[in-house]
């Protein structure tokens, strides 16, 4: 029996998403836990889905997921990416509407560093004249 197997990976922020896609039941595990459960926030969960629902196919295929590093929202986009290549990889015809969708670009805003002598990155400290 030849099971076929999709992979991909996906980051957003400090976040690593390792996504492989069987066809199944339209179960969507992350870190071993149900993606409602793992995410809890609806609009995260919605956020991960997206690439799914544009496609009709989140009852057909069977999503395990690792996520690692950063918060939920920043794992829920690079599990939006991980899936959205990983349905390219599937079905070659889904590129120009995962592409049309905004699901295949990765988002490269990161957190900018902070710097000495002030409190945040860009914030300064109070000046006083006298």
């Amino acid at each position: 029996m030849d099971k076929q197997v999709f992979a991909a990976t996906g980051r957003r922020k400090a976040a690593v998403a390792r996504v492989v896609l069987t066809k199944g039941d339209g179960s969507f595990t992350v870190n071993g836990k149900d993606v409602n459960d793992y995410l809890a926030r609806e609009t995260v969960v919605g956020m991960a889905r997206q690439p799914l629902l544009a496609t009709d196919l989140a009852d057909k295929l069977k999503i395990e997921a690792k996520a690692t590093g950063g918060g939920l929202s920043g794992q829920a986009g690079a599990l939006r990416l991980a899936i959205a290549r990983a349905l390219v990889q599937l079905d070659p015809s889904l590129h120009k509407q995962m592409r049309k969708g905004g699901f295949l670009t990765r988002d490269a805003r990161e957190v900018e560093r902070k710097k000495y002598g002030q409190p945040k990155a860009r914030k300064r400290f109070q000046y006083s004249k006298r």
